[in-house]
């Protein structure tokens, strides 16, 4: 192993076992945990089978959590965990999160040679939008922008 800080090891050994565990069981093979202040405040392992919920990957779970624990919808001082390279939902979760560091084991490569290769979703998006395997119809209507406007509005509004 070639890390600096030893004292993100069991956080990242933490996020492994999950991934073990979860693919002992019904659950994919990653897992995710959450640290803040060196204290776990949120954890998860892929639950997409289990819940029948293709957005239930551990990241997503551990974020869900730990935002529960924190009750805020952002995790600013906090640092991610993940067994493997976190896919392209999980890492915009991440981005929304506000979550500044991100510390994995497995890289995407690795999760590519065991069949979950996320590569198809990059190239995806790099299409323009009618070259996409999505049929993707933008449709013009009058109160399009309404909640926009209401927003702006609401000066009672939490701003995220």
């Amino acid at each position: 192993m070639n890390h600096k800080n030893a004292t993100d090891l069991p956080f990242l050994q933490q996020a492994i076992d999950l991934a073990i565990s979860s693919a002992k069981q019904q659950g994919g093979p990653f897992g995710a945990v959450i640290v803040k202040n060196g204290k776990i405040i949120g954890q998860g392992h892929n639950q997409v089978t289990e819940n029948c919920d293709p957005s239930a990957h551990a990241e997503i779970m551990a974020i869900r959590e730990a935002c529960k624990n924190l009750n805020d919808y952002q995790l600013n001082d906090c640092t991610i965990y993940s067994s493997c390279q976190p896919c392209p939902m999980c890492m915009s979760a991440i981005y929304w999160a506000h979550i500044p560091k991100l510390i994995f084991a497995a890289t995407a490569h690795d999760a590519a040679k065991a069949g979950f290769d996320d590569q198809f979703i990059y190239d995806e998006l790099a299409k323009p939008v009618s070259q996409r395997s999505i049929s993707i119809e933008h449709i013009e209507h009058d109160e399009a922008n309404k909640s926009f406007e209401v927003w702006n509005s609401n000066l009672s509004r939490q701003e995220y």
